[in-house]
């Protein structure tokens, strides 16, 4: 299973996360985000892809940070449209697309069918107070409902806790492509424990 963790921040706990090999690792760009990336990417692993995090941004803004960080995919974490990120691709054709959609407990994927023919991945998050990083998992029996073929991140108050019952989705049928990490792993926002992912890591 691949493992996203997002909201990094801090160069040295980049360093220190990058070894522990994860699949992406997420950096908000969103001025609202007590997570909010201003810094410097370190190198990192080639394996790693490098996820920028925005939240309904001007399409000059993302490209631009796009080119600069040389991000390997984008996390649209708003209300972007489908004309939107059809604009996006004509600007980053090989970016990877995740679009996310906030559930609590009912969700429409409906909705989603517009979008299956632009994005890479959907990414299922906890709708609540803030745009993530809630700290708290949604009813995931609403994804028996999930009714499209595209691969999705499953995000949304997962940690160490969360074990057993991430292990029991992920023997379902469901296209689970990756789990996404943030706050529950961290020591204030934005710094992860290194311990805690690695422990969470090995369980896998």
């Amino acid at each position: 299973m691949k493992l996203k963790i997002c909201g990094m921040k801090y160069v040295e706990n980049i360093r220190e996360v990058a070894e522990l090999q994860p699949d992406y690792l997420g950096f908000i760009f969103y001025d609202k985000s007590k997570r909010n990336f201003e810094g410097v990417i370190p190198e990192l692993p080639k394996k790693i892809k490098k996820v920028g995090v925005f939240v309904n941004e001007y399409l000059e803004i993302v490209v631009s940070l796009a080119q600069e960080y040389q991000l390997e995919a984008l996390q649209l974490h708003g209300d972007e449209t489908t004309d939107y990120i059809k604009e996006v691709k004509k600007h980053l054709p090989n970016i990877e697309i995740i679009k996310v959609f906030g559930i609590k407990d009912e969700f429409d994927f409906d909705i989603l069918k517009p979008y299956e023919a632009i994005v890479d991945f959907f990414l299922f998050d906890t709708k609540g107070k803030e745009r993530g990083g809630n700290g708290v998992t949604f009813n995931w029996k609403v994804l028996e409902n999930y009714n499209s073929t595209i691969p999705f991140f499953l995000s949304g108050g997962i940690g160490i806790e969360e074990t057993q019952q991430v292990k029991e989705i992920l023997k379902t049928e469901l296209p689970i492509y990756a789990l996404d990490v943030n706050s529950k792993f961290e020591t204030k926002p934005g710094l992860k424990s290194v311990d805690k992912l690695k422990k969470f890591q090995e369980s896998f």
